[in-house]
């Protein structure tokens, strides 16, 4: 079943779920707009990983806002964003662990040859595709770092 295929289903359980599917609803709606928009700006329709990619990109969004939530003392929004966050997380594919992205970014710095932070862009140009949403960027971002930066040439 593709995502959207998903989305739909959900989206139809929440409504029947009245007010306590308020939230994943509106959530959906979102998500699905933002599908749709990405379909508009391609002129075509998405594939899995495309889609993927978007979801990602929705969560992201999420997780900065939620910094600057907490930052500027907003509990209210912190809950809300973090029931977003959460709900969201359903699409999304099986988080990887922090040994797994370690292990595969040893394997990618090894690949590609990097010797220390100044090749952290060839790094995780190289990474973030083998990826796909299943790690958070700023993650594997701070891994990436602290390895190349243990890397003695």
């Amino acid at each position: 079943m593709s995502l959207n295929e998903r989305l739909q289903k959900d989206m139809v359980q929440a409504m029947k779920a009245g007010p306590e599917g308020k939230a994943a609803l509106a959530v959906i709606r979102m998500t699905r707009a933002a599908l749709k928009n990405a379909e508009i700006e391609k002129g075509r329709e998405l594939n899995e990983e495309e889609e993927l990619v978007v979801l990602a990109r929705e969560v992201k969004q999420r997780r900065d806002a939620l910094v600057e939530f907490e930052r500027g003392c907003r509990p209210d929004l912190v809950q809300a964003t973090k029931l977003e966050i959460s709900i969201l997380g359903k699409y999304l594919p099986q988080q990887m662990g922090e040994g797994e992205i370690t292990a595969l970014v040893q394997q990618v710095i090894a690949d590609t040859g990097a010797t220390g932070r100044g090749d952290l862009g060839k790094v995780m140009k190289q990474l973030m595709p083998r990826l796909k949403g299943r790690a958070d960027g700023r993650f594997v971002n701070e891994i990436v770092q602290r390895l190349l930066s243990d890397e003695r040439p």
